[in-house]
Order: structure tokens, then sequence, then C-alpha cells
């Protein structure tokens, strides 16, 4: 072990060195520390100075002729540096530096140069110093120096600093600088050596300004490219998902009119669709918002008179016309508030109407003879015959299984005793509604009208398809206000029909397919951007009948724009029109492929039903019509072999197929009405041929039902059918077109053949679609009577269509809702025929 220098115990008797005055400032750090009984002294870091046989290495530089060193960025000699205190000091600890890689540790002890520390080498090969630094060959580890060298530093850099601190004005701090610069020295106890820490002064000032900036900007600054942007993504994500999430949220509770939230929660929690009537003075206001309007004057009507003008055709009218005409209405009514009028409904029910909702104008235009059906309705029904009996037993059946296990759903599971959704609006109990009041069943009326006076409300987040919608809810609720007079159900329509408005806007104005009744959102099908033509044009009638009982043109104004953009578009084929229609560009798309099936057929029945329930003056319409039969005698009518049956099949791109849906036995009825309106006379001929062919295909079936499609054999084949069936056709879904069909053309001819196949019908949905339990379903073979496999689902339209035309059919009143005064929609619910001008 070394010993300690005569040098080292005469500057430092009391074992300890005295600290430099003033506060110490980063940079060197010199501290006396309590050591063993020899004194070392720890050199640390690269700035620690490195001593040889008693000189320093800037005194071996002074002696021993070199190239000048650079010297806080310039180059200076070590005799210019010596001249400053300051600058000798920082020489000193500068010159103390390791050597360099791979010269080791020399002895800094007073001896000769280049005599090697043993201590130092033994401390060095332990790989780390007391200064924490990784050592080595590199590492000087620790060794001995003389005090008195390192006092004459210390005592150069004080007097520095005391003449620099006269030079600064009192109360102003030294620059950082020079503050970075100065040696700290501690004493701790009796010295027994004295450790040289480093010494930085840029360093240090860096440091504190990395220090002074924000943690999270140096934070994000450590970041790498990739996880700023990766950051910076997921916060633009976060942002719009939650800007959609605020819309979603925010617009069930907007109010439809624009009003505020706090002015909606002073209304009852379940107000009415539509508003209490105002003063007749009132001035009303229209908006052009697609859900309910603000509260408003409404003109009303009791039950229709059957005999009612048209409203005017002009779609381009302005709302404010429409407000100005409301208006107008409501004040002549008012002038006739003290006249009373009473309606007896059909079915014998005396109704007093409001007072002054009877438009003065269509009152004049009603002819002065009352029609067949305003004189049948004042006499009492006659009651029902055995086979309308069956009917009602039929529905009273299925009614029970309803109400039982799928009361206020949309459809039964009848083997399941369960129930499925489809929009959650009770599909099957308002598509009865007036089935239930034509077959005299009050008492199962009264309960479903509760129901929907309670239940029924159409403010909730669900997609609904804008056809089926409005034929069976839209079209429901209006065919029950005409039978009943309940201004109920009006109220509710009207509600519903405001709901559906978005599907209209689109940039072509052919509507959506689908559309959310509770935030107004519409959209096409997910796989698409078309709709079907079918769907779009098949919404006419409940439109047109909603905007004259309402007096507000927007309902027909959308529809018959749908009608008028059809008429105009080229792609055609005598008549026959596509599948498809693009909601966007406004054009018709799968080009080349016409039927009369699904995606088609209420095309062709909506334009002659609208044209008869206009009152025959839309000239457009029933053009439209005649060139459509014209294109289907030439293009799709074929005969069958063996037994030469009339049927429709498909054209695809110039190829014709012999397929046939079910879908198709609407057209004998469609047909056979055209004639009895004064359209050609062929027509009723061609009706009747194919009236056999939809009772052939329900006959050549095992069960007497017919299947959901049909392939006609074209050629003579020994021991075949006509009617051929592959296996994924084979079901039946409870459809009414083939009764449909027999019920306009026993009332158009009275021949008691089509009342004998209805009955025939009527026993096969006995015996294989009936579930003991309740309700009818749905079955999968219509080819194997010992197990047609039920689907365990009862369509709405079985109560609402089915067992109503089959009613109807039975009876033997021919003028019960006559065909003179109603045309019905293609889901059976009957709405009035307006008076011809």
């Amino acid at each position: 072990m070394l010993q300690p220098g005569p040098q080292e115990a005469a500057g430092s008797p009391q074992g300890q060195w005295a600290a430099w005055p003033g506060k110490p400032q980063g940079g060197a750090e010199l501290e006396v520390r309590q050591g063993k009984s020899q004194a070392d002294l720890a050199v640390r870091g690269r700035n620690a100075p490195r001593i040889c046989g008693g000189k320093t290495r800037a005194q071996q530089s002074a002696a021993t002729p070199r190239a000048p060193r650079r010297l806080g960025g310039g180059t200076r000699s070590p005799r210019a540096a010596a001249s400053h205190p300051a600058r000798a000091a920082r020489t000193v600890q500068r010159a103390a530096r390791p050597a360099g890689p791979g010269t080791g540790a020399p002895c800094l002890h007073g001896g000769e140069a280049g005599r090697s520390s043993p201590t130092a080498a033994r401390r060095g090969s332990r790989g780390r110093g007391r200064s924490g630094a990784t050592t080595g060959s590199r590492e000087p580890g620790r060794s001995r120096i003389q005090p008195h060298l390192l006092a004459t530093a210390t005592a150069a850099a004080g007097d520095g600093r005391r003449r620099r601190r006269k030079a600064v004005p009192s109360g102003v701090r030294p620059p950082d600088a020079a503050r970075a610069g100065r040696l700290r020295v501690s004493a701790t106890g009796a010295a027994s050596g004295l450790h040289l820490g480093h010494a930085e002064p840029r360093e240090g000032l860096r440091r504190q300004q990395e220090l002074a900036r924000p943690s999270c900007w140096r934070k994000w600054k450590q970041l790498s490219r990739l996880q700023r942007n990766v950051i910076l993504f997921l916060l633009a994500f976060l942002v719009l998902c939650g800007l959609l999430s605020y819309i979603s949220v925010a617009d069930p509770w907007k109010a439809p009119n624009g009003r505020s939230v706090e002015e909606q929660t002073m209304r009852p929690a379940n107000p009415p669709v539509l508003p209490a009537p105002q003063k007749a003075d009132a001035n009303p206001e229209h908006f052009p918002g697609v859900l309910p309007q603000k509260p408003q004057r409404h003109f009303r009507r009791g039950p229709p008179n059957l005999q009612i003008r048209a409203p005017g055709k002009d779609s381009k009218g302005m709302r404010q016309d429409d407000a100005q005409r409301r208006e107008e209405a409501v004040g002549a009514a008012r002038q006739e508030e003290n006249t009373q009028r009473t309606i007896i409904s059909w079915r014998g029910a005396v109704i007093e109407p409001e007072q002054g909702t009877e438009l003065p104008s269509r009152k004049a235009d009603a002819p002065t003879k009352p029609s067949s059906q305003a004189a049948r309705i004042q006499n009492q029904p006659a009651s029902p015959n055995e086979r309308q009996q069956a009917v009602i037993e039929a529905f009273r059946h299925a009614w029970t299984g309803y109400r039982k296990f799928a009361w206020g759903h949309d459809e039964l599971k009848p083997v399941s005793r369960s129930f499925s959704e489809w929009f959650g609006l009770g599909l099957t109990l308002i598509d009865a509604l007036d089935t239930m009041w034509i077959l005299g069943l009050k008492k199962e009326f009264k309960e479903a009208r509760e129901w929907v006076s309670k239940k029924l409300v159409f403010q909730r987040d669900v997609d609904v398809n804008l056809f089926e919608s409005t034929i069976r809810i839209l079209g429901g609720l209006l065919g029950a206000y005409h039978l009943s007079g309940d201004d109920l159900f009006l109220k509710k329509a009207e509600d519903f029909g405001n709901r559906l408005m978005p599907a209209f806007q689109t940039p072509s104005k052919i509507p959506y397919s689908d559309v959310n009744i509770g935030t107004g959102v519409a959209h096409p099908p997910r796989w698409t951007s078309d709709s079907t033509v079918a769907e779009v044009t098949s919404i006419q009638l409940e439109f047109r009948e909603l905007s004259r009982l309402t007096g507000v043109k927007k309902f027909q104004d959308a529809a018959e724009e749908v009608v008028r953009h059809i008429h105009s578009l080229s792609g055609k084929k005598d008549g026959l029109v596509p599948m498809f229609i693009n909601t966007h560009s406004g054009l018709f798309t799968h080009m080349g492929v016409f039927t009369l099936g699904a995606r088609a057929d209420s095309y062709y029945e909506y334009l002659l039903k609208q044209w008869i329930q206009g009152g025959k003056k839309e000239t457009q319409l029933r053009e439209d019509y005649l060139e459509a039969v014209e294109g289907i005698k030439r293009h799709l009518l074929r005969k069958s072999e063996p037994g030469k049956l009339t049927f429709v099949g498909e054209l695809a791109h110039g190829r014709f197929s012999p397929k046939m849906d079910h879908l198709v036995c609407f057209l004998p009825g469609t047909l056979a009405l055209g004639a009895h309106h004064g359209l050609p006379a062929d027509h009723m001929e061609l009706a009747r041929a194919l009236m056999d062919t939809c009772y052939q295909m329900n006959r050549q079936m095992e069960t007497g039902l017919s299947p959901e499609i049909v392939h006609f054999n074209l050629y003579p084949q020994k021991a075949q059918k006509d009617v051929q069936v592959k296996l994924a056709d084979r079901h039946n879904l409870l459809r009414p077109e083939t009764v449909e069909s027999l019920f306009y053309l026993y009332r158009f001819t009275g021949d008691r053949k089509y009342q004998d196949w209805g009955w025939e019908l009527l026993q096969s949905f006995n015996t294989y679609t009936r579930v003991p339990s309740g309700g009818y379903s749905s079955i999968s073979n219509v080819q194997d009577p010992r197990s047609p496999q039920p689907r365990d689902k009862m369509e709405s339209f079985f109560l609402g269509e089915t067992l109503k035309y089959l009613y109807l059919l039975f009876s033997d009143d021919p003028d019960l809702l006559s065909l003179d005064a109603y045309v019905f929609n293609t889901e059976a619910h009957p709405l009035p025929i307006w008076a011809p001008a």
C-alpha cells in the first residue's frame, strides 16, 4: 500500500480541506473525504488530473514543447491559459484527463514519471472504480496526488472568482458559464484524501436547459416518427368515434320539429302523434323535416264518403300553397260546423265524425246518386255462411296462437310456441286489423285497437324496409281507419308516414330500400346501392291516400315522382322493366332480365290500381299498364306440355326460362280487375287461362298447396306432369296470390268453381299447416303429405291477406267491399276509389 507524501501531511494538519467561498455551482467537484490510514485521491471521469513525478501534465507540457491545445473552443498555449487563474484551474482539469485508450493509469504520487501505482492497477482490474464508471485498461482507478498542487490550483480559481464577483453589480448573478465552471469543495471530517469530480461547464449548461423543458414535450420528442403517427391516428379515430356517437345519441332526443329538449320535456310522456286541433283561423305552418312535424292544424275527415274527388296532380306545388289551401279548407269547414253528418260504416256502426272536417269542395263534387257501396253499407250484413264460418274459425285459431305466444310481436312461431321479430312493430296485429273488422270479430278488434293505442310507438331505433312497412303497417292502419272510422289509426298512419320520408332523400329521388324510423337515416341494402323496382313503385297507393286524408302533399309528391321517373327511363322491353334501379343515378341496372315474379310483380299491379284509385284520370298509368300487358303476351307467355297450361315465364338476355313464381298468380286477378274497369276484353280471357294454371300449380302437388317456384315442361314427355318442382323450391309460405285471383274471378264472372277451388285450398291449409296449439305454419315440402316439415313460422299476410280473401271469396253478397268503391293494396288493405272528375 502506498504511503502519504510529506507534502500531503504538511498541507493538511487537520486532515481536511477548507471549502472555497461561495455557493458551489456544477462543474468539477473537490471534496475531502474521510479515508483510511493512507490519503487516497480518487480521480474520476475523464476530467481527473493526471500527475506524475510531482508535475502536472500542464507543467510537463510547459517543460516539453508540444503542439498548442484547444481550450474553450480556441487555440491557446498553456502559458496563455495559465495567465488567468480560473483558466489555469481548467487547464489543470483538462490536463488531468486519461492519456487515451490502452495507455493504462500511471502513478500520480510524486515519484518518478511513468511509475505505475500498484493500488491503481489492482483497483482498475476489478472493472469498476468508486466513481461508478466502467474501468479496465482505460480507467485510471484511484491514485495518489500531491496536495499542494491541488491547493495551488484551488486557490487560483478562488482568486479568479473573487475578482469576477467584484466586477458584477450587486444583485446580479454571474453568467451560467461562470457558475457552471466553479469548483465545489466540501469538508467531511478529517481529510485523508481528496476526490476531484467532473468539471464540464457546457454539459452542465445543456443539462440545465433540458431540465427546463416541459417533460411531456421531451418524452414526445423521444418517440420515433412511427410511434407519433400511430398516436395521432388513434387520437383522430377516437375524436371521430366520439362525434359519431354524439350524433347517434343526440338524434333520437332531437325533437322532430326542431324544438329543444327542454321544450319536449314539457310535453306528456306519450304525446299524440298528431297535435290537438287548433282554431280554424290559426295560421298553420309547414316544416320541411321528415320526422313528425310541428303541431299544426291538419285538415281531417270522418270515414270517407267513397265518392271523393282526387287531390290536385300538381306535384310541384310549394309548401306555402299547401298551407294556404289547408287554411282555406279549414275556414270553409268552419262555416259549416253547425251542419252535422252521420256516417254509417259498411258493418253498420254509426260514427259521428269530427265537426267541420269535410271539405266543401269535395262534398260538392260528389254525385247526387249514391254509389252501390253507400247503399250497401246502410243494410245490416247477412250472417256468414258455412264456408265463411270455417274461415272465421281458422282465423280465431291462428289469432289464439298469436295472442298466447306472440302478442305484440311481428310473427308467430307456432311449433315452438314463440315469436320472431322483423321490425318489432306488431306486424301480424296491424296486418289483421281490417280482417277482424270484416269478419265481424269485434272483441278481438277492440283488444288489438287498445294495443295500438298504448303500445304502438314508432320512436325507436330500428331499420324498416320501405316497401314492406308501407304495405303492411301504413296500409293496415289506413285500411282500419276507412272501415272503422277510428281517428286513432289515421294519427298513427301519418306519424309513420312522416318517418318513412327520409328514404326519398336521394340524388335521383328513387327511394332507398331501408330507413331508420327513429333516427331518420335511410340507406340502401348492405350488399348493393340498388333498390328493387317493385318496391319503389308499390308504395304509391298508400302515400297518395295519406296525402288525401291529411292534406299534406309531400307524401303524394314523393311517391308520384318515382312513377314519373320510371316512366321516362330507357331500358324497357315493350313495357317490361328490369328488376333493379340505382338510387344514385336513377337508371335501371342488371339490364336484360325481365320477370313478373319477385322484385318486379307489384310494379304492374300498381300501374292499374293507381289509375283506378285516381278516378281513371291519369292516362299515363293506363298506357304504361297496357303496354306492359302486351309485352307479357309477346315475350313471356307460353303453353306447357302435355296439359297446354298457359303460364308466364322469364326472359334473361333474350333467353326464355319456363320458371314461374307463385307470386305471379296475382296476375289473373289484376287482369280481371282491369277488364272490369273497361280495359280490353281479351284481358279477361287471359285471366281465366292463367287462373287455371295457378289452380293446377296447387292441385298437382300431393298436399294440394303450391310450391314457391315451379318449372313447366315445354316439350311432351311420357309420364311427366306439366309442373315440375326443384328440391329448393318445394316450400309453401301460406301465400295469398292464388286465393286473391280466385276472389277477383268469382266477383267478375260469378263462376262458383272459383269458390270450390278456394274451399279446396282452405282444406289443405287446415290439413297440412294447422298447428294444434294455435296458429298455422309454413311447410318445407308440399310433395310429402305424410311429412310436410313445418317451418315454424306464420307470416303476417296469412291473416292480413289469405284468410281475408277467402272470406270475401265465399261471400254470397257481391257488394261486400265492392270493387267499384274500393281498391286493395298489394297487402289486401282496402282503400277508397276517388270519384272521377
